[in-house]
């Protein structure tokens, strides 16, 4: 039977590879896994969450009691953002201009059992993401000499999680986990690079390969195209499997009290691959597409090492707090592109990004208004690890700040519904133009996220 159980759980996780991004709010992490971490700004490292809990702390799976439980989840987010030229004043705006993206929707499935001192878990998440869709039609679609070429700007980049997870109660106060973790990462992105953004990234020796001097006859050259998308919601343009890990501990210092610490490990990610359309737009608006396979090299989400303390100042009040750094700096300092033509050819170009290193405090609380309720509540403050003279429009992972509300509802002794509300409050960040940005943009990004699960227990 719990082979079977096992099996379904697998094939829903593969399953929900497939599926539309929730966009990410602490860089292309979100913020929290699970209703009840969310709800309490993400703390999840010295307490009962829930089946997420696993990709967070796996030695929480011992709090949960002997044996069972089955969760079903749903991540819903809706962004605001706003790019604005600070030259001309024009405002690009992300929202639905296709089928690619927003708002932005991800499954959440998990089983666990604890029997005795052990306890293990398999589940699938969303781990992060981010997307955005400007259109064909804004100032971030305009050539150098100012030809609108209608090319696209967008990206939709979505990182699964499959855990398997175990824990162990080594005595009544010391408890130790591990997760071992399947991943699948698949990006869309459409990315428009003017002319001067080009010619700067060759003068810093970052574009080669034997179609960069073909770019250069482009009679009035205006710029290049990157399109390495499926227009579907379903789908993405290219993607890649590997496999990551965590190793987390629990200690009871008083019946009241818990802390706890994890370190997550660098993902290890084959290339992301797939089709890729270049095409270069010539002075007179021309086009002219080159098809081919596209690499997007050594792209990883970063390791995390957290630690976290809960406490229970009351029978039904109880508060937590975490705090984490995460190391952008080891995996985000280029995003390397390589394109190979159909037709021959070839291109290499490196986008610089050099995140910071990021640390994250998160605090929570929850109280027990009744036998069938479950209030909770939570802020959530992050450093910037992004740089403002290396931001893309096409990738704004802005903001830093977060409040969280939310609640749990038993609707039988054995079930109950989890849910959260956060919000991502507007971070505002200027990039004073190339590389990144043809002309000096302003960008604003807000953000709201809700989050619903339903447990149950057997």
């Amino acid at each position: 039977m719990l082979q079977k159980k096992l099996a379904v759980g697998a094939a829903f996780a593969a399953l929900t590879a497939s599926s539309p991004v929730a966009l990410a709010t602490d860089v292309f992490g979100l913020e929290g896994i699970g209703a009840v971490s969310r709800a309490m700004g993400g703390t999840a490292v010295a307490q009962d969450v829930g089946p997420g809990g696993m990709l967070t702390n796996p030695a929480t799976l011992s709090l949960e009691k002997d044996g069972s439980q089955a969760m079903i989840g749903l991540d819903l987010v809706t962004t605001d953002i706003d790019v604005r030229n600070k030259t001309t004043g024009e405002t690009a705006r992300s929202g639905s201009h296709g089928n690619n993206r927003g708002p932005y929707f991800a499954p959440e499935v998990a089983y666990t059992q604890r029997i005795g001192d052990l306890a293990f878990g398999i589940g699938a998440f969303a781990r992060g993401g981010l997307g955005t869709e400007y259109g064909k039609n804004s100032f971030l679609s305009r050539g150098m000499g100012g030809t609108d070429t209608g090319l696209e700007n967008s990206s939709r980049l979505l990182v699964l999680d499959i855990p398997l997870a175990a824990s162990y109660r080594v005595n009544e106060d010391f408890t130790v986990g591990a997760s071992l973790d399947a991943m699948w990462q698949g990006l869309n992105l459409d990315l428009f690079l003017r002319t001067d953004q080009v010619v700067a990234l060759m003068g810093d020796g970052r574009v080669s390969g034997g179609l960069a001097p073909a770019l250069g006859t482009v009679p009035g050259l205006q710029g290049a195209h990157f399109s390495l998308s499926k227009n579907s919601p379903l789908g993405s343009g290219v993607d890649a499997w590997g496999y990551s890990g965590r190793l987390g501990m629990l200690y009871r210092v008083s019946p009241e009290t818990r802390v706890g610490a994890s370190y997550q490990f660098e993902s290890q990610m084959a290339d992301m691959t797939g089709d890729a359309v270049l095409t270069a737009v010539a002075g007179d608006g021309s086009q002219m597409p080159f098809a081919g396979r596209i690499r997007i090299i050594d792209f990883r989400m970063p390791a995390k090492l957290d630690i976290g303390v809960s406490h229970r100042l009351t029978p039904q009040w109880s508060i937590a707090a975490d705090l984490s750094r995460v190391f952008w700096k080891d995996v985000m300092k280029d995003i390397k592109v390589a394109f190979v033509a159909n037709g021959g050819g070839d291109l290499s170009i490196q986008l610089p990004q050099n995140y910071r290193d990021q640390t994250i405090l998160a605090l929570g609380t929850s109280y027990v208004l009744s036998p069938a309720w479950t209030l909770r509540a939570g802020f959530r403050f992050a450093t910037q690890a992004l740089r403002g003279d290396t931001l893309f429009a096409v990738i704004p992972a802005t903001p830093t700040k977060h409040l969280s509300l939310g609640f749990s509802y038993m609707l039988t002794p054995a079930s109950r519904i989890d849910f959260a509300y956060s919000h991502a409050f507007r971070e505002k960040m200027d990039n004073p133009g190339t590389p990144n940005a043809a002309d000096p943009i302003e960008v604003k990004h807000s953000q709201n996220n809700a989050t619903i699960n339903y447990t149950v227990s057997f």
